[in-house]
């Protein structure tokens, strides 16, 4: 039951950043065109527009933690395994809708970061890394 818990509010932490995010981004002129897009294998947080380019965005939330072990922040925890299945995912995606293809492709990360003081801080990171 513990265990279904804790699964349960990580779930409801990571609806609520990808909310956050998305509001963050809508209020930069991006359009978002979908969230918590999901196959076999992989997961698009958050699908946007900006002008002519399709930005694929990953959300990272970290908390501050007593122990301080975070391991360099929610930026930080974008690592090769998780960037190998965001491509798959987003090859996955523009096999079923071709017509997205015709937008260049953007791959963003956001961070965010809770304070000592329990306020947030949101990182932008465009085009954080390319598709190989």
């Amino acid at each position: 039951m513990a265990r279904e818990n804790t699964r349960l509010d990580r779930r409801r932490r990571g609806a609520a950043a990808e909310l956050l995010a998305a509001r963050y981004l809508r209020a930069r002129g991006l359009r978002v065109l979908g969230r918590n897009l999901r196959c076999r294998g992989g997961e698009i947080d958050l699908l946007c527009r900006e002008e002519e380019i399709l930005v694929v965005v990953e959300v990272r939330m970290r908390g501050r933690t007593t122990r301080g072990n975070d391991f360099g922040g929610a930026l930080a925890s974008v690592s090769a395994a998780k960037r190998r299945r965001l491509l798959w995912a987003t090859r996955w995606l523009l096999a079923r809708h071709p017509a997205l293809c015709r937008w260049r492709l953007r791959f963003d990360v956001i961070g965010i970061e809770r304070t000592a003081g329990s306020e947030l801080t949101l990182t932008w990171v465009r085009d954080a890394f390319r598709a190989t």
